[in-house]
């Protein structure tokens, strides 16, 4: 339990976080549908802009003392695997893959965290939990629909978007008993913008009008409140309260490619969410029982 629970706070935040992702994603896919820039140079901007924004914040929380750490490798795999998730999420995006399928695909993540607790990090995951998982693999499956004639390879990369984001997850969970989080924070930030540099070298191409600058210093703005809403809304609020919050992206960012682009989504996916989101839940409160239990 946080020392201050506020609910209605955390859920503001939470809420917010989620809004100003939903903004952010269609903001990409305006960019590269519309205007023809590259997912690459999309990312470096928006997150070298986002890291301009939370600068000063860094700085307040005492930057130099947190980027002491003995386990500099493991933070540089860290931000590779946080990289890679982002460039698939991007290219998704730019392809387009329909925002509606791709923020449902992307929920699977804490899906493949479960499986990486269980065969990586050796954890005690049980049967119960196994079944969810299946059974959240099984809702992406459905809104995947890979048996249908329709269907395309593109609409994996929110997969493997999840998947990479999943470790990342997973070296953070391992790193955090030797830092702290507020290293976490300030290497993933100050490491991030160099990778998506030297990934986006192939394709360079700065922005050729105003209104392009305008969106991309919006989404790297965005980016960064959204951010800095997430760890208030943790700061605010217990995590098992607030983390419900999270899936409201899904409406949210269906409504914003219904409005952007007319994207209009199949029935299949809200069964197909609802699957995933019942299963992620179903973990969320065996994982917080199991803790709650432990230290009794």
């Amino acid at each position: 339990m946080s020392q201050s629970h506020h609910p209605l706070q955390g859920a503001v935040w939470m809420l917010s976080a989620g809004a100003a992702f939903a903004l952010v994603n269609n903001i990409a896919q305006i960019v590269s549908i519309n205007h023809g820039m590259s997912s690459t140079m999309i990312a470096l901007i928006q997150y070298a802009i986002a890291l301009i924004v939370i600068l000063p914040t860094l700085r307040n929380s005492g930057l130099f003392r947190s980027l002491r750490t003995q386990h500099f490798g493991a933070h540089l795999f860290r931000i590779l695997l946080s990289v890679i998730g982002i460039q698939l999420w991007m290219w998704a995006l730019a392809y387009p893959v329909p925002i509606w399928q791709g923020i449902a695909l992307l929920m699977t993540s804490p899906l493949f965290a479960t499986l990486g607790s269980g065969l990586i990090l050796k954890e005690q995951v049980g049967y119960a939990r196994w079944f969810a998982t299946i059974c959240g693999f099984i809702g992406a499956l459905v809104i995947l629909e890979p048996w249908s004639d329709s269907f395309s390879w593109a609409t994996l990369l929110p997969v493997g978007a999840a998947f990479f984001w999943a470790c990342y997850s997973l070296m953070v969970k391992k790193l955090s008993a030797h830092d702290s989080p507020s290293t976490m924070v300030i290497y993933l930030l100050l490491l991030i913008t160099p990778f998506n540099f030297m990934l986006a070298l192939p394709t360079w191409s700065l922005p050729s009008t105003g209104l392009i600058w305008v969106y991309l210093i919006g989404a790297g703005a965005l980016t960064a409140f959204a951010q800095w809403a997430i760890v208030k809304a943790y700061s605010v609020a217990d995590a098992s309260f607030v983390q419900p919050f999270d899936h409201a992206k899904l409406p949210m960012n269906v409504l914003a490619g219904w409005l952007v682009f007319s994207w209009v989504p199949p029935g299949r996916l809200w069964i197909g969410a609802a699957i995933i989101i019942a299963s992620i839940a179903f973990i969320t409160h065996w994982e917080t029982k199991s803790k709650s239990q432990s230290k009794k």
